[in-house]
């Protein structure tokens, strides 16, 4: 018997709240959109913005103030010191925006600036990374596709899983494939034309009744923007690692999804419930206790990293931590309550049987 910390005969009405569920997501969107216009965008890291990061270590504890005073001879635009790692480590990360510099003049500059003003501080540079300008720009690109890509694939994986309607998820290819081809004819700018791509999948699952995939894609979008959002609010930068974080997201969330999209299905076709609705709140009622072991037993891994693993992975484990709670919150109260709105709630219709 498997382990269940919610009673099988729990009858939770997800449904019903679904109204104040949509609230509070909008709330919290609408509140990251607005720090991201205020701030003029995410902060980008070294990693596509461009510029250099110098990880220094030091024999004894030296404040972010002191040695913001010791570099103030040094010409580097942007300059932002943090302490890096725990306390007792005495290392910091020095950021700076500037690029048309080597990095063996950066690395001669900051020496000459620091034995001049701590002379009784020894150090070690141990880390001097540069990215130039146009890599960076690369690298948002490729990263803004690679998020991209992973929501169209998912899309017309879950139209043939659950709604075996593999000819309607080629038509939402061949349509993508035209609006970008046009689009491109007029010269947009990628990032914008990945952008203008993911509206025109959402809006074919819309028209061709594709509600499984609809469901799951708005699920993810709410994960990304709230996570995104959050970020913002919290001033932190968004470099690769964040990317990684949030593709790790878009899986761990379209998990959760499928296995309650799947137990409504079963449901559905053994007629399991009064209505659609209820369906839908039976199904998540059963699937809870392995969503809520599941969510329960990750969070404590990414606790653990988010406590114990150093300065270098902090903030990707920051995203996990977030990205895990809204994950299981949109899979219970946004995924499946899409599906009253745009699938077969409105006529009860039948879920095509798969062949043995």
């Amino acid at each position: 018997m498997g382990l269940h910390i919610i009673k099988p005969d729990t009858r939770i009405d997800f449904i019903g709240s679904k109204g104040k569920a949509f609230i509070l997501s909008a709330v919290l969107i609408l509140l990251g959109i607005g720090s991201l216009m205020i701030k003029g965008g995410p902060k980008y890291g070294i990693d596509f913005a461009g510029g250099m990061v110098v990880q220094v270590k030091f024999d004894q504890q030296v404040t972010v103030k002191t040695l913001k005073a010791a570099l103030q001879g040094v010409d580097l635009p942007g300059l932002v010191v943090q302490s890096f790692g725990q306390a007792d480590d005495n290392e910091v990360l020095i950021r700076t925006s500037e690029s048309g510099i080597s990095s063996s003049v950066l690395r001669e500059r900051l020496n000459s600036a620091l034995k001049t003003n701590l002379k009784n501080t020894g150090f070690d540079i141990q880390r001097l990374e540069m990215v130039g300008p146009k890599v960076g720009a690369d690298l948002r690109t490729k990263a803004i596709e690679a998020l991209y890509y992973a929501v169209l694939l998912i899309a017309i994986y879950i139209s043939g899983r659950f709604e075996q309607r593999w000819f309607a998820a080629a038509i939402m290819a061949a349509v993508l494939a035209g609006g970008i081809f046009v689009l491109q004819l007029f010269g947009v700018p990628t990032t914008y034309l990945i952008f203008a791509a993911l509206v025109i999948t959402l809006g074919c699952c819309w028209y061709l009744k594709l509600n499984y995939a609809l469901g799951a894609i708005v699920a993810l979008i709410h994960d990304v923007l709230i996570t995104v959002g959050i970020f913002s609010m919290l001033d932190k930068e968004f470099d690769l690692t964040i990317i990684a974080a949030l593709l790790t997201i878009i899986g761990y969330s379209l998990n959760d999804t499928i296995i309650v999209f799947d137990r409504i299905r079963e449901n559905i076709r053994s007629k399991t419930g009064d209505n659609f609705a209820d369906s839908i709140n039976i199904s998540i009622n059963q699937t809870l206790s392995r969503t809520l072991l599941t969510s329960g037993t990750t969070l404590l891994v990414v606790i653990a990293l988010f406590v114990l693993g150093g300065g270098v992975i902090h903030d990707f484990a920051l995203a996990l931590l977030i990205g895990i709670g809204v994950g299981t919150y949109s899979s219970i109260f946004v995924a499946s309550p899409v599906l009253i709105g745009f699938g077969p709630g409105s006529s009860d219709a039948e879920i095509p049987v798969e062949s043995a």
